[in-house]
C-alpha cells in the first residue's frame, strides 16, 4: 500500500513501521507546528501506547473480524493499535493555552512525555495560563498534577465544561456508576484538588480563551467539548475524543468505542462534527490521531477520511 495512502486512512508513521517490519523506525515526532491566522499552534505529543489487540473489546458494535479487516486493508499486520495522545498547545494573547492535560502519573512507564516535549520546545509548563478541558477522562486530566500531586501548571486558570463537572462532582451519579468507571470520580477530584480556587465552568459556545470557542460534542462523556480555534479567515476544530482512532471512526462512524458513555448520542455528534467539517472545509486536530494529528476531512463512501497537510 502506498504512503499516502497509508497517511490518508489516519494511520500514519506507526502503522508505516508496523506494516513493514524489516526496515529501521526513524525517531518518532514529538510535536506539530502549525499557525490559524495569527496564532501559533502547537500539536504535542504525550506519547503513544499500544493496545495489542484491537479486534478485542475495542469497537463494540463491530465484530473481530470487521475490526480485522479494516486494519488489513490498511497493510497492519498482527492487530496491535498504536493510541497516540496529543495535547493542543495555543500562544494567544492572553498568553498560552492548553486543550486538556495529558495522562501524567497514569501513563505509568510512558508519564512525562508532555512536559519534557513542551519544554523541548523552549516552552514552560509554568507559561501556560489556561488549561481548557474537553471532558474528565483520565488520560485527558491525568497530567493536571506530577507523581507528588503537585500542579504541573501553578500559574493556570482551569476552565471546565459546566455538564462535565456537574457529572464527575455528582456523589448520586458516583454511587450509581458501574464498578468500571467509579474511579473516575475519586481521579477527577484528586486531579483538580490542587487547582479548587481556580476552576472556572464555561458553558457551551463561550470563549475560553482569545480565539477559542467551546463546541457542545457530548457523547463520549456527559459533557464532551470539541474547540474552535479561529483567526481571521483561518480555522481548525480541537475535537477530542469525538472521534477517536480515525482508522475506525472516521471510515465508519456509526461504529463507537468502549469508551463513549452515550454511544447514540456519541454516533450523532460524530456524524454532525464531521459533516460540519467537510462541508465548511474546516480542519481537524485529534487527541488520539498520529502525529501531525491534523488534517482535512473528506466524505469516502458512506463515511469520512482524513487528508494530511500538504496532502
Amino acid at each position: 500500500m502506498h504512503r499516502r495512502t497509508l497517511l490518508a486512512t489516519g494511520l500514519g508513521a506507526a502503522a508505516l513501521a508496523t506494516a513493514r517490519p524489516g526496515f529501521a523506525q526513524a525517531p518518532a515526532p514529538t510535536h506539530h507546528r502549525m499557525t490559524v491566522g495569527g496564532l501559533e499552534t502547537f500539536i504535542i505529543s504525550d506519547g503513544v501506547a499500544v493496545r495489542p489487540d484491537a479486534t478485542q473489546g475495542l469497537v463494540v458494535n463491530a465484530t473481530p473480524e470487521q475490526v480485522r479487516g479494516v486494519m488489513t486493508a490498511a497493510g497492519m499486520q498482527g492487530t496491535a493499535l498504536p493510541n497516540p495522545f496529543n495535547i493542543t498547545v495555543v500562544r494567544t494573547s492572553a498568553g498560552l493555552v492548553a486543550l486538556d492535560a495529558g495522562r501524567g502519573a497514569l501513563g505509568g512507564a510512558q508519564a512525562g512525555g508532555l512536559v519534557a516535549n513542551i519544554r523541548a520546545l523552549g516552552l514552560d509548563p509554568a507559561q501556560v495560563v489556561i488549561v481548557a478541558h474537553t471532558h474528565f477522562h483520565g488520560d485527558h486530566i491525568g497530567g493536571l498534577v506530577d507523581g507528588a500531586g503537585q500542579p504541573v501548571f501553578p500559574n493556570a486558570r482551569i476552565m471546565v465544561p459546566e455538564r462535565e463537572w456537574a457529572f464527575w462532582t455528582d456523589a448520586g451519579e458516583e454511587s450509581r456508576a458501574t464498578e468500571a468507571r467509579r474511579p473516575g470520580f475519586a481521579n477527577a477530584r484528586n486531579r483538580f484538588a490542587p487547582y479548587q480556587a481556580k476552576v472556572e465552568r464555561f458553558a457551551p459556545g463561550a470563549a475560553v480563551a482569545p480565539g477559542i470557542t467551546a463546541m457542545a460534542t457530548n457523547g463520549h462523556s456527559p459533557g464532551h467539548t470539541s474547540f474552535l480555534i479561529a483567526d481571521g479567515n483561518q480555522q481548525v476544530i480541537v475535537i477530542g475524543d469525538a472521534v477517536t482512532t480515525p482508522l475506525f471512526f472516521l471510515a465508519h462512524p456509526e461504529w463507537f468505542p468502549v469508551f463513549d458513555m452515550d454511544p447514540p448520542m456519541a454516533v450523532e455528534t460524530r456524524r454532525r462534527l464531521l459533516d460540519m467539517a467537510a462541508n465548511d472545509r474546516i480542519p481537524v486536530i485529534g487527541y488520539h490521531f498520529d502525529l501531525p494529528a491534523t488534517g482535512r476531512v473528506e466524505r469516502a463512501g458512506s463515511g469520512y477520511r482524513l487528508v494530511p497537510p500538504n496532502a
